[in-house]
């Protein structure tokens, strides 16, 4: 192909798209500006429409305005109105009450003047009747020949064994009273005592009673010419009281585990019927093993009681020995517990050591396992026996100081000498002993003879009564009953005693002549 022709073809072709391209251009241009004069258009006219909304809102908005403004001011009005008409109301209240209150002020003015004017009669007649009072006592004191303080005292005299009379029938109708209504209590609490608890309570002390199944016993255990309770006795180290009473006899011995040991051997007997010397050791060696045993058992249980631990065996031993032991009646070995408890709790309340101080407590009497076997008090040897089986320094110390033989040092000794005291105060939890006893009768007869009049004193029954013999010349009947009630008050307040104490005020005149 001739190249003047493809040079001519690509310039035609390079000249028609420059053509069709410029149209394009023009075309394009020309939609562009009908798009932009309709979109122009359109603005315009949403523009014009929003102004006219606006207006249309801008003059509702105005209108609603105005009518909240004149609500609110009619509501502003109206509350005035309301408040301006409270005002003139509590206005005319308060001149009403000022009119009040000068007409009260004026009644007491003249109320002040009448009383002005009779207090001065008053004191015109006060004045003359203090001048014919004076008169009337010198007329009196010449006729009755009294001073104005000797007719003063006989005159109270009087007063006084009358009130005094009338005070003792009051207080015989009260005791009385109170007497008939007591009883009745009295059953009631009994009977609501026996129906809670109905239980028995032996008091270990230093005998113990073995039951038999029929009279013919006795026999076979005195045995032919006495050997077989010779033998008991001899074995056993305690002493056997055969009476008449009837199928039981009593064992005595001062030492609890040995009269244990012998009431054990001797059931074990009376269940086997053989009854010899020979039979007699063997179950005597069984009965012993079987206490050791219990001894060893019960000391363990009251270690885990209280919930301590690392205790020594010959402790745990002795401790199950004072389950024997009793101090005024109460269980040495419950009271021991019953310490380690409360000086655990008080331990607790304090930040103290509580195992320490239930441990101190548990061991605090540990010697009166043994006191009866070694000299010495139960606290030395307790002290000594718990050093012996390195036991803490603070429960030796608490040993040592839970009577006060020592001053306490530590909190552990305070702790265990308050619970020791808590433990034997606690009501019914021990008897008095023969010194106290005597002491309180000793008391008792002193506060009677400490009252005027009073010449003898008696404590009978017991000291569950005081007889007291008075000087009738000092003494009348009706001051009999305010005398014995001043005792009974002076007996309540400084005495101790378990149940009640009768006062018997005897009151006795004689007169003796001889026939010569």
């Amino acid at each position: 192909m001739d190249p003047i022709l493809i040079a001519a073809i690509v310039a035609g072709g390079v000249i028609l798209f420059g053509v069709g391209f410029a149209l394009g251009s023009v075309y394009r241009r020309k939609v562009a500006e009908r798009t932009i004069g309709s979109a122009t258009d359109e603005a315009n006219r949403i523009v014009s429409q929003a102004i006219a909304q606006a207006e249309t809102k801008k003059k509702e908005a105005i209108i609603e305005a105005k009518d909240e403004i004149h609500k609110l001011r009619t509501e502003a009005d109206r509350e005035i109105r309301e408040r301006r008409t409270e005002i003139q109301r509590q206005e005319r209240r308060l001149i009403q009450k000022e009119e009040s209150l000068d007409k009260k002020l004026d009644a007491l003015e003249k109320k002040d003047e009448t009383l002005n004017k009779k207090l001065k009669t008053v004191d015109e007649r006060l004045e003359e009747l203090e001048t014919l009072k004076k008169s009337q006592y010198e007329m009196l004191e010449r006729i009755s020949g009294f001073s104005q303080e000797q007719a003063k005292e006989y005159l109270l005299k009087n007063l006084e064994d009358s009130l005094e009379h009338e005070k003792a029938v009051m207080l015989m109708e009260h005791k009385q009273k109170t007497l008939e209504e007591a009883e009745t209590m009295a059953r009631e609490i009994i009977s609501t005592a026996i129906q809670r608890c109905a239980a028995d309570h032996a008091a270990e002390a230093t005998v113990s009673v073995v039951a038999l199944p029929n009279d013919e016993m006795k026999g076979r255990i005195i045995g032919r010419e006495g050997r077989n309770i010779r033998a008991l006795e001899t074995t056993t180290g305690v002493d056997l009281i055969i009476d008449d009473t009837p199928e039981a006899i009593t064992l005595s011995s001062f030492d609890p585990v040995r009269r244990e040991i012998a009431r054990l051997t001797l059931e074990k007997l009376i269940a086997d019927g053989r009854i010899h010397p020979a039979r007699i050791e063997e179950m005597y060696d069984k009965a012993r093993r079987e206490v050791e045993a219990t001894i060893k058992q019960t000391g363990e249980r009251a270690v885990i009681e209280a919930g301590i631990n690392g205790v020594h065996p010959e402790i745990v031993k002795l401790l199950g020995r004072l389950k024997y032991r009793t101090s005024y009646g109460q269980n040495v070995l419950d009271h021991s517990l019953e310490v380690s408890h409360i000086a655990g709790l008080m331990a607790a309340e304090l930040g103290a050591d509580v195992k320490l101080a239930k441990r101190a407590g548990l061991l605090h009497d540990i010697g009166k396992a043994i006191d009866h076997e070694f000299d010495g008090s139960h606290v030395q040897l307790g002290a000594e026996f718990a050093k012996k089986y390195k036991e803490n320094d603070q429960v030796i110390h608490a040993i040592e100081a839970h009577h006060g033989d020592t001053e306490p040092k530590t909190v552990v000794a305070c702790l265990v000498q308050a619970a020791d005291a808590i433990s034997a105060a606690r009501p019914g939890a021990r008897r008095e002993n023969l010194e106290s006893y005597i002491k309180r009768l000793e008391k008792l007869e002193e506060i009677a003879t400490s009252f005027e009049g009073v010449e003898k004193s008696f404590a009978i029954q017991a000291g569950r009564e005081v007889r007291i013999i008075v000087n009738p010349e000092a003494v009348s009947d009706d001051k009999m009953i305010l005398v014995a009630r001043d005792i009974v008050k002076k007996i309540e307040d400084e005495l101790e005693y378990p149940g009640q104490i009768k006062v018997h005020i005897i009151r006795e005149s004689r007169a003796v002549e001889y026939a010569k």
